[in-house]
């Protein structure tokens, strides 16, 4: 059994001060608590506005008889957060980017999956990084190569008795557009990442705010445009990522973007107020536009997605009732009911077919099979976000999971990265 102590010396402080310059990114403060009193014990939630909402929260506490506290912020607040004081929560969740800070900063503990009473319906896209053998794994980080704990205390792909983290929801993201301001693309074929760098949308255009995950967005639209190439766009040198900045700047100094967001509502707000044409965008993001009624479409970008993979963390600091309870939690959000929910916000559960028997076998074509849309689908508000007719952009849940260019990724050159995308945000 792999235990914390045998972990090499991390650099802690290299890894806090990388985490301080993340939350010098986001100009949000500490995150807002939704919580309920009345119930024992309490764990602690940490992470964002994507999976801590109020109808899971109830769900969850109905089911489990557990009180639950969710703490949402941005990404990178939360990181900071989360890597600074591992008190100030039972369980984490976000991104697979977070894994390293999290790790290297001794936040977190192992989690053993003899307690995860459904690890072994997890699909191989968490354990190997594909659904299919046959697929590409994409640049950087894929979720295996972060998923179990080896035996000198490092994460790695070799299965072992001890993980890092559980593989709960994911997705594959993209840019969002109105089609009204940009005319309609052909997934795969015509629409791009290079539109976030189009001279034509100067001024209506915006990022998300995390330089793990931003980077990555505008490394494919550089590389789109043609303006610059990578030798490996996952691992990108420290001459990639400078002469990536300096273009850049240059596009900022005109007065190409709008803005950069901090959270999903953000982002939804720059669309539905008609601040911008097209973003960075997350699939509940979307989901909030499109129930608001203005149009917004999901790009299925010609040169892949961008991918990740949602992580739930356990505190280093639990213990006793709250570790089994956050180990009830982790176990309920593989038990269906969560998975279904999150389906209609765009997002994928690892152990889909325990979901499957919970969603009408309309939606499950939706959103899984790639379908027409036979009647109107409705998202977690219950305001309708598909149309009858409708196909999802990107087709199936195998088709964009074979459509993966890069994985949100920390760097080697992750010091650098930070230090200039707070120069470019900042600009």
């Amino acid at each position: 059994m792999v235990t914390n102590n045998k972990r090499p010396e991390p650099g802690r402080r290299r890894i806090l001060k990388q985490a301080g310059s993340l939350l010098a990114a986001s100009s949000l403060g500490f995150p807002a608590i939704i919580s309920a009193r009345d119930a024992k014990p309490t764990v602690r939630v940490l992470g964002t506005h994507v999976t801590l909402q109020e109808p899971i929260r109830q769900r969850a506490e109905q089911d489990l008889g557990i009180n639950l506290q969710f703490s949402p912020g941005g990404s990178a607040q939360v990181l900071f957060k989360a890597s600074m004081d591992p008190s100030s929560f039972d369980l984490y969740e976000q991104w697979s980017n977070s894994m390293r800070v999290l790790w290297q900063s001794r936040a977190i503990q192992t989690i053993d999956p003899g307690r995860i009473e459904y690890w072994d319906e997890i699909n191989p896209l968490s354990k190997t990084g594909r659904l299919s053998p046959n697929d590409a794994i994409g640049a950087g980080d894929a979720p295996h190569l972060l998923l179990y704990v080896q035996a000198d205390g490092s994460l790695g792909s070799t299965p072992t008795s001890e993980i890092a983290y559980l593989p709960y929801v994911h997705n594959a993201d993209s840019l969002g557009y109105n089609p009204d301001r940009i005319p309609e693309g052909e997934p795969y074929k015509s629409e791009s990442w290079g539109w976030l760098l189009d001279p034509q949308h100067r001024g209506r255009v915006a990022i998300v705010n995390a330089p793990s995950i931003g980077v990555f967005d505008l490394a494919l639209a550089a590389q789109a445009r043609g303006l610059m190439a990578f030798d490996d766009i996952g691992n990108m040198s420290r001459e990639e990522v400078n002469q990536l900045f300096d273009i850049l700047m240059r596009f900022k100094a005109d007065g190409h973007f709008r803005g950069f967001w901090n959270s999903v509502p953000h982002s939804a707000k720059l669309m539905t107020r008609g601040e911008v044409d097209v973003q960075s965008m997350f699939s509940p993001g979307v989901s909030m536009v499109r129930s608001a009624g203005t149009r917004c479409l999901y790009a299925a970008p010609k040169e892949g997605y961008r991918a990740w993979q949602g992580v739930m963390c356990l505190s280093r600091e639990t213990r006793g009732e709250q570790e089994d309870a956050a180990y009830q939690y982790m176990n309920w959000w593989l038990s269906g009911w969560p998975g279904a929910f999150i389906s209609r916000q765009g997002y994928y559960i690892s152990n889909p077919s325990r979901s499957k028997g919970l969603m009408p076998e309309h939606e499950w074509n939706y959103w899984y099979e790639g379908h027409a849309a036979s009647g109107p689908l409705t998202g977690p508000d219950g305001n309708v976000t598909v149309q009858p007719g409708e196909k999802r952009r990107g087709g199936s849940y195998t088709q964009r999971f074979s459509n993966i260019a890069v994985w949100n990724t920390v760097m080697p050159t992750f010091d650098l990265t930070v230090q200039r995308w707070n120069e470019f945000v900042i600009a």
